[in-house]
């Protein structure tokens, strides 16, 4: 498992390799598609972010409100495919980190590799058990949007494995590809 510090930088992206086990602790920041949405229209007008993105990493989830005693509730990974038509957009304004589940599309993939950017895997259905590695949270921006409000996590050991690299080579290809060759062979 390799520890990772936020927020990313390019000698730590360089050396992620798609397949990578992470543990990975510091801020970041959680923001879907309406997220997306509104922070691609603030960057088209010329206007601030409501944070600095650069060298950030953003988390595609809204968190479940938190019960007694608890930082959030369950905070488990969206489709990352939702954000592909913003994404590009945010890569090339500075971000550096994805987290999600499924696969990217390749104008994402291009901009990855063009931007020096990772994507990582968490598991889907794993959201409470990812919820115990949020030890700070707090609201940024979009309030109006509820769960899927912009809000800023603190993380320690998230563990996520590294789907697409900054080169390009991504998990949800490489390994359906090995289960075909295997399963032609079977």
């Amino acid at each position: 498992m390799i520890k990772i510090e936020l927020p990313l930088d390019d000698n730590t992206i360089r050396g992620l390799k798609a397949g990578d086990a992470v543990s990975i602790t510091g801020r970041l920041y959680t923001a879907r598609d309406a997220a997306h949405k509104l922070m691609v229209e603030i960057i088209s007008s010329g206007k601030s972010l409501p944070f600095d993105i650069s060298r950030q990493t953003i988390y595609y989830t809204g968190p479940c409100p938190s019960g007694p005693g608890r930082v959030t509730g369950s905070a488990g990974p969206t489709t990352s495919g939702r954000m592909d038509v913003y994404t590009p957009i945010l890569l090339d304004a500075g971000l550096k980190g994805m987290i999600g589940k499924g696969k990217r599309n390749p104008q994402v993939k291009a901009s990855m590799i063009k931007n020096k950017a990772v994507y990582f895997a968490v598991t889907g259905g794993a959201g409470a058990l990812i919820a115990r590695c949020i030890k700070e949270s707090r609201d940024i921006a979009f309030s109006e949007l509820g769960t899927e409000a912009i809000k800023e996590l603190y993380v320690k050991d998230l563990p996520c494995i590294v789907a697409t690299d900054s080169y390009g080579n991504d998990l949800y290809e490489t390994e359906i590809k090995k289960y075909e060759r295997s399963s032609e062979n079977g």
